[in-house]
């Protein structure tokens, strides 16, 4: 008999992609699954925290004022917590251990989530959609973070049939210029 199963990262990203149809974002919508020993110990999306104003009721100043900040600027300001961190939150609020697992992302952590899970001494990640820091001179740190990850930071190539709603414009941009 054949095994027709998906591999298990394209089984783990296909679960994100689902995770992400909760995020509430004006800008990217992300998903996140953490997986140790091949179970699915969390998930996170993008969004503001409980009980506060979604970004689409206008709860985060960041989103409602985009066209004021650049892409990666004003994180400071933005009330969202990132797929990645709600992942690793929800995981710490009930008590399950995170260290040696896994997370797939439908998009490649930015800076401060790559940190925090360099800092939770996470094994892998795997990621649907690229992203960059708009400012070059930060790519040595994101280097930096990159490698503490024991198995990497890995592009997995797959098939996203809501990439146009979930990816923000700046981002499928920075991918088309790549490409060519």
């Amino acid at each position: 008999m054949v095994d027709t199963r998906p591999s298990m990262p394209v089984y783990f990203m296909d679960i994100a992609m689902k995770v992400r149809e909760r995020a509430d974002c004006l800008g990217n919508k992300v998903g996140a699954v953490l997986v140790r020993q091949d179970r699915v110990i969390s998930t996170g999306y993008n969004g503001t925290p409980e009980d506060v104003k979604n970004c689409t009721d206008g709860g985060c100043q960041r989103c409602r004022r985009r066209q004021e900040f650049g892409s990666g600027k004003g994180y400071d300001l933005c009330i969202c917590v990132h797929a990645e961190q709600n992942a690793l939150l929800s995981a710490a609020r009930f008590g399950i251990f995170v260290e040696g697992a896994i997370i797939y992302t439908t998009l490649k952590p930015c800076f401060n989530c790559l940190k925090e899970m360099a800092q939770a001494k996470i094994a892998a990640v795997y990621y649907l959609h690229d992203w960059k820091h708009p400012d070059p001179e930060f790519q040595q740190q994101y280097d930096i973070l990159e490698n503490r990850i024991p198995g990497g930071v890995k592009y997995l190539s797959l098939d996203d049939p809501k990439k146009e709603w979930a990816v923000s414009k700046r981002e499928l941009d920075l991918k088309d210029a790549e490409a060519r």
